[in-house]
């Protein structure tokens, strides 16, 4: 698929882009009850999440304190088919991810995990995210260590039994097989362009959102 059919498919050109973004529950989210304890040194881990378009994930993870890097991929499909064109299709079992990389004695998995229910994207959306339909649009953690599957399994478990959703939470979590960066063009998308259409209506919210609800874990942009 070509960018500019990209731009049409996230509601630039359709009447999509005139939803609403759905609002964020980051004021009514609890800290993760199980969560790995911040690092005595500094140092460099990873975490992929699949949220949605990538653009706004990545915007997101980019103003969170802790955070290094964030780069816009694929998980969850074959190597072979790790390109957008192929992606859009839905049919290669990829989800739009982001890898993100942070230094675990500044910010802990778990509250990576908070940001990613609270305002990176909605967990109770199957298979979609605001116009974006598709299983390439799923919410998936994809754990890297059996430490962050527990994490995420119980905060899942903990979130559920707070009934901090209005609906039931679809976030699958499964275990990473690879992670392929996307095309350059994707990077940076949301830092490279505020004004396109989309990402002024779907992503800065969040953004801001994150700004608003969580101050204490929001900096200025990290870019690759």
């Amino acid at each position: 698929m070509s960018m500019f059919a990209k731009f049409i498919r996230h509601g630039v050109l359709g009447l999509a882009i005139l939803v609403a973004p759905a609002a964020g529950f980051a004021a009514a989210l609890p800290n993760p009850t199980t969560d790995a304890p911040l690092a005595a040194s500094h140092g460099s881990e990873k975490a992929v999440l699949a949220g949605g378009c990538f653009w706004g994930v990545q915007a997101v993870f980019q103003h969170v304190k802790g955070v290094t890097n964030v780069t816009s991929g694929y998980s969850g499909g074959a190597a072979d088919t790790a390109h957008y064109e192929i992606v859009s299709g839905g049919a290669t079992g990829h989800a739009e991810s982001v890898e993100v990389t942070y230094d675990p004695a500044q910010i802990s998995y778990g509250q990576l995990l908070k940001v990613y229910f609270a305002i990176a994207h909605d967990p109770t959306q199957l298979n979609y995210q605001g116009p974006d339909e598709g299983t390439q649009y799923r919410s998936s953690i994809f754990y890297s260590s059996p430490e962050q599957q527990k994490i995420a399994n119980d905060y899942i478990a903990q979130l559920t039994a707070a009934k901090a959703f209005p609906e039931a939470i679809v976030t699958k979590v499964v275990p990473l097989k690879a992670f392929y960066p996307a095309e350059a063009y994707h990077q940076n998308f949301a830092t490279l362009h505020p004004n396109h259409p989309y990402i002024a209506h779907w992503d800065l919210p969040k953004v801001a959102n994150l700004q608003k609800e969580l101050p204490d874990l929001y900096v200025t942009p990290v870019t690759n």
